[in-house]
């Protein structure tokens, strides 16, 4: 079942972009577009079953950040992605208190947005998969799908974010189950740094390892990058 979503933006060639990029990543749908807080609440009035809002802050009529206290008071759980070039880190700070999941500055490229949106695919689908109740592994997992590659968070000691970057790069591209060995390769790395960086992205929950069984008959772990849709 498709992810639905609200595109919140004032710009018509921007929100007609965002509308397109919403489009062109497997497993989301677009609900609908607005171009203000006004027609933000009657769409989500009238739309309903509404999973994201990608929410821009600079809006006509009222501040992203107002908006959503409204969106939260008419009783909408629609998680959101602030989509913005707003930079100010109280902003940041008030969108992430208010729960805004991920957080994308304008200007970005489609893969950047589409990283985000599969990012928030893999949780979305991990939350519906989970039980009623969870334990910290559970939670810890969760709150790691929504983690990109290289950001904020510190990287283990010797590990860099540009190897990490094409390591990513590498599997989002291809598609396909690889193994530490074919990625090392398409990557200029040995094996064991592959590992390493596949490793990594496991125990965020953004790759999903599987068994592969040679000619040997021995298995060799390979490594997909998580996708729904």
């Amino acid at each position: 079942m498709s992810i639905r979503v609200l595109v919140v933006e004032d710009e018509a060639v921007a929100a007609q972009a965002h509308g397109e990029y919403v489009g062109r990543v497997g497993g989301f749908e677009l609900a609908g577009t607005a171009r203000s807080g006004n027609e933000t609440l009657r769409l989500l009035s009238s739309l309903g079953g509404v999973d994201l809002i990608l929410l821009d802050m600079h809006l006509p009529d009222v501040h992203g950040l107002e908006l959503l206290h409204r969106i939260r008071a008419a009783g909408s759980t629609a998680d959101v992605i602030a989509v913005t070039s707003a930079r100010d880190l109280e902003v940041v700070q008030r969108a992430v208190s208010l729960g805004v999941a991920q957080y994308l500055l304008k200007p970005f490229t489609f893969a950047a947005f589409r990283a985000k949106l599969e990012q928030y695919a893999a949780y979305h689908e991990q939350l519906v998969a989970s039980r009623r109740e969870v334990v910290q592994d559970d939670v810890d997992q969760l709150l790691g799908l929504l983690r990109s590659p290289g950001s904020a968070a510190p990287l283990p000691k010797g590990m860099s974010a540009e190897t990490l970057r094409l390591v990513t790069d590498r599997l989002r591209e291809t598609g396909q189950a690889l193994s530490a060995n074919e990625v090392g390769t398409a990557v200029g790395a040995s094996r064991v740094t592959a590992r390493r960086y596949l490793e990594h992205l496991a125990e965020l929950g953004l790759v999903e390892r599987q068994s592969r069984y040679g000619r040997s008959g021995r298995p060799e772990v390979e490594y997909r990058w998580r996708r729904t849709g």
